[in-house]
């Protein structure tokens, strides 16, 4: 947590401020440090995990860049010269310019995993009602789901987790954008998605669930059962895994059959997670000893293919 507030939050306010304050007395500082500050906003609100300060903190920033420039535009008297006229000048601007550079690198990388991966997506019906959901993990680049990285071939145990390479992890936000009181809460009742109920996105057999394993204070996890409560739901040959359920929430049984949207259980932060979330994926049947061991296929809800920091409104 104190890794991402640093970079998301503390860096870019302090870049901000930098500019307000200590106004750089030439054009080439001040133009190196707007682009480089306006390149790392747009990094972090592609890529940036948006979950201990809400969605559109990066947007914020934006806007007090924006008033920032518009500032320094207006007190242009001060700017001396063109170019630095110290060392110390001329040293801070590559800087400044190679920061720029790498966040451009990384905002390319988050756009490319916008696009979905080749093949058919598998089409769901979005499984949470009644509220603003925030996607924390979705796309088809591992810089913006995490998930990706069980798809490296020379790591021998993700073998058995292949298949959620492509898994989307939701958590529900209120009106400030905000997932749950506080930065990180211990209790996972108090955060917003907890207990939200979950409906088949698809129609078909339940050919997995598990139940039983306790809700895990934050950020505990237990590794030993990555899925917590879960349910395996077979739809035309594909199986789609929803995982992290609430003890004691699930509704179905191994074998039932389900239509769309009928109730399966209820979301919790059983199992590997940090705090509550919905995770879900699509894969090719697994084994009996290894479920999450087939092959990963990307989803879509309703045509759209969520990637990280989309939020999705149901009414």
């Amino acid at each position: 947590m104190a890794l991402i507030l640093s970079l998301q939050f503390i860096l870019p306010l302090i870049l901000i401020v930098w500019i307000g304050v200590a106004l750089p007395r030439n054009w080439l500082n001040f133009c190196a440090q707007i682009f480089a500050t306006a390149s790392i906003l747009v990094a972090i609100s592609l890529a940036g995990l948006w979950t201990f300060m809400p969605w559109w903190t990066p947007y914020g920033f934006g806007c007090l860049l924006l008033a920032v420039f518009v500032i320094g535009i207006r007190r242009r008297r001060r700017f001396t010269s063109v170019y630095p006229s110290s060392v110390g000048g001329w040293a801070v601007t590559p800087l400044f310019l190679a920061l720029g550079v790498l966040a451009i690198v990384h905002s390319t990388l988050a756009l490319s995993g916008r696009t979905p991966p080749p093949g058919t997506l598998v089409d769901l019906a979005f499984p949470l009602k009644g509220g603003t959901y925030l996607v924390v993990n979705g796309g088809s680049h591992p810089g913006i789901n995490a998930h990706m990285a069980t798809l490296d071939t020379r790591v021998p145990r993700f073998r058995a987790f292949r298949g959620q390479s492509y898994a989307v992890d939701i958590v529900k936000i209120d009106g400030l954008g905000m997932r749950a009181p506080g930065l990180q809460p211990s209790d996972p009742s108090v955060y917003d998605i907890y207990g939200a109920a979950v409906f088949a996105p698809c129609a078909g057999e339940i050919v997995v669930a598990v139940d039983g394993l306790p809700d895990m204070q934050v950020p505990d996890t237990d590794r030993t059962h990555m899925a917590g409560n879960h349910v395996i739901l077979r739809c035309d040959g594909v199986e789609i895994l929803l995982g992290h359920f609430r003890l004691g929430s699930i509704r179905v049984a191994t074998g039932a059959q389900v239509e769309l949207g009928d109730p399966i259980a209820s979301v919790g932060n059983s199992g590997n997670t940090n705090e509550p979330h919905l995770h879900i994926h699509a894969q090719t049947p697994g084994t009996t000893n290894e479920p999450m061991s087939g092959e990963p296929l990307p989803i879509s809800f309703s045509g759209r293919f969520l990637v990280r920091n989309n939020r999705i409104q149901v009414n």
